[in-house]
């Protein structure tokens, strides 16, 4: 119960930080397919990553009795899609060094923002929470299929005692019913060797 309440907020907080990521990356691919222009690799690879790690945390969110039959397997993807997270945020790495903001000098006195610097620091900042979420919840999916795996060796030990068990018994039950029925060694008549030949009389 605690598994699945923990697996279940850490994939809400996944899918949470991932849709303002896919949001403003599709965003930046409509605006680059409009104008004719090659999207850039560095945006590319992060939009990709992230529609393939929202899919998945929403599927195991909502399939979650499948999920934690096959623990191990969600694991391995979770540890999968890490790596392509810090693959596709090392590609944007730039943005952290980035400043998106600067001050308009007299006579209005403003804050200019640049948008699209400011959302390619977005997405470098989801993009490594998603890295350390996705991260934990591979640790607890597999901790708990290691924990599935002990208990089931558990239960199929006990099933295969309580089965020699009841066979033993059986066993001894029905050996016990056919001695009833078989007749005792001193309830016939002892015969000589030496009388095989003369008539047998029975006190």
């Amino acid at each position: 119960m605690i598994f699945a309440i923990m697996f279940a907020l850490w994939r809400f907080s996944e899918i949470i930080t991932l849709i303002p990521i896919m949001g403003m990356l599709a965003y930046f691919v409509h605006t680059y397919l409009a104008a004719n222009i090659m999207t850039p690799t560095h945006i590319l690879v992060l939009f990709i990553v992230s529609v393939l790690a929202l899919a998945w945390s929403v599927g195991t969110l909502f399939s979650y009795h499948r999920s934690a039959a096959n623990a191990r397997f969600v694991a391995a993807v979770d540890l999968a899609l890490v790596g392509a997270l810090i693959a596709a945020v090392y590609q944007l790495r730039f943005a952290a060094r980035a400043d998106c903001a600067r001050v308009v000098a007299a006579p209005d006195w403003r804050l200019a923002v640049d948008a699209s610097c400011a959302m390619r620091k977005a997405c470098f900042a989801l993009g490594i929470v998603n890295c350390v979420l996705f991260a934990a919840t591979a640790v607890m999916a597999w901790v708990h299929g290691a924990h599935q795996a002990r208990s089931d060796a558990r239960r199929e030990v006990v099933v295969e005692r309580g089965g020699g068990s009841s066979y033993g018994r059986r066993r001894s039950v029905s050996a016990g019913r056919s001695g009833l029925r078989t007749p005792s060694a001193k309830s016939l008549p002892y015969v000589s060797t030496n009388d095989w030949e003369q008539p047998l009389h029975f006190l």
